[in-house]
């Protein structure tokens, strides 16, 4: 059983902590290609340069586990032997995890973990995943279990399945374990083949705009839209057996189906559909520089999020709308499960200041809510060093 305790309760363990295993764990962005890693299709995510640090270190116990967060002073003890979901959020992504390496029949022993993080949470940055891949990563260096890297991306999108409850794509961890300095990856979700396309973004560079807010809907929503794209394809299914995802189903084939398809259904599969082909136009347009063109593109995919898929909010809406005439925009979506989180913007890098100081206070005005910014880079996956 999992125990949380008073941060005041902290081992004195903590206090003076040599670890023996050091990892660095990234958050990401996906520049376009929401919603469709469920479904099959096509992500262009990659690591970016803000990310939680974790250190480990064997504490000569069978099974006892500490966890401190000094980021959030929050404190976490269990029991490996005796794993259970908690009532704590953020104690199950670590739970989850140290449950699936058992599964996997790993042989795990007592250990003592420290946390810190500069990924803003609810950001739409995936600290989650950074938090699950990381501890996946340190626990594989600190006791040599022989994980590789995709196996560490898949057993953490199990944990989060199985422990936290959240349907998620596999985009969120592969992006967080496998990115590449300086590159951007177009991932097919289906196969896993992941092409590495140098991130090229000339004068211009990627701006997050949080909105600070989080809207109830975001968790049963998400997976709402999992289950509706599922029964769109489960209709489709009987005339055309060798669908097994809308990443199968052509806008054509779509349409035959259109009376069929009951609630929502036509309108997430249209999405989705339509999201795939604008990875695959932004694929082309990236490699050859057409960064006006791989913004127009942003743009559709966030109008298609809106109203389609039906995953935005007004604050995200004011955001990308603000960005439309300003020609130093190449384009801006809303990024993440939606519901509130980080809009993404590709800018001219002389004109992040000006544009921010313009939209914070247009946000301010509008919503009386402060507007946070994030400047990213693309950076490396998950980096483990043993000392």
């Amino acid at each position: 059983m999992s125990t949380s305790t008073n941060p005041q309760n902290i081992p004195e363990v903590f206090s003076d902590f040599q670890p023996i295993v050091k990892v660095a764990s990234p958050g990401r962005i996906n520049l376009i290609g929401e919603h469709t890693d469920y479904n099959n299709g096509f992500v262009m995510p990659t690591a970016i340069d803000k990310k939680i640090y974790l250190e480990f270190k064997e504490n000569e116990t069978d099974s006892t586990c500490r966890v401190y967060s000094a980021t959030y002073n929050a404190y976490l003890e269990f029991d490996l032997h005796h794993l259970s979901i908690s009532d704590k959020s953020w104690e199950n992504y670590i739970l989850g995890v140290a449950n699936e390496i058992n599964l996997l029949g790993k042989k795990l022993k007592g250990f003592d973990c420290i946390i810190k993080s500069d990924l803003s949470t609810g950001a739409g940055i995936s600290s989650s995943a950074a938090l699950e891949c990381g501890f996946a990563a340190g626990l594989n260096a600190l006791f040599d279990l022989g994980l590789s890297k995709l196996e560490i991306t898949q057993l953490s999108q199990r944990a989060e399945h199985n422990f936290v409850g959240n349907k998620c794509g596999i985009m969120d961890q592969y992006a967080s374990v496998m990115s590449k300095q300086d590159h951007i990856i177009l991932l097919d979700c289906e196969s896993l083949h992941a092409e590495y396309i140098p991130a090229d973004f000339k004068s211009c560079k990627l701006l997050l705009l949080n909105t600070n807010v989080s809207h109830n809907l975001a968790d049963s929503e998400y997976n709402t839209r999992r289950q509706e794209c599922e029964a769109a394809v489960d209709i489709i299914q009987k005339q055309y057996p060798e669908v097994k995802s809308l990443r199968d189903v052509n806008l054509d084939m779509l349409e035959e189906f259109k009376e069929q398809l009951q609630g929502k259904q036509y309108q997430r599969s249209r999405y989705v559909i339509e999201e795939n082909n604008r990875v695959m136009k932004a694929t082309t347009a990236i490699k050859a520089g057409e960064l006006s063109e791989f913004g127009d593109l942003m743009y559709g995919s966030h109008d298609g999020l809106q109203h389609n898929y039906e995953v935005s909010c007004p604050e995200l809406d004011f955001l990308v709308e603000f960005s439309r005439p300003k020609e130093y925009i190449y384009g801006s979506r809303m990024m993440g499960g939606g519901f509130g989180g980080c809009t993404i913007n590709l800018i001219e890098a002389d004109k992040i200041e000006e544009y921010i100081a313009e939209t914070a206070e247009a946000y301010f005005k509008k919503f009386d809510i402060k507007l946070d910014t994030i400047a990213v880079s693309p950076s490396e996956g998950t980096i483990v060093e043993k000392l």
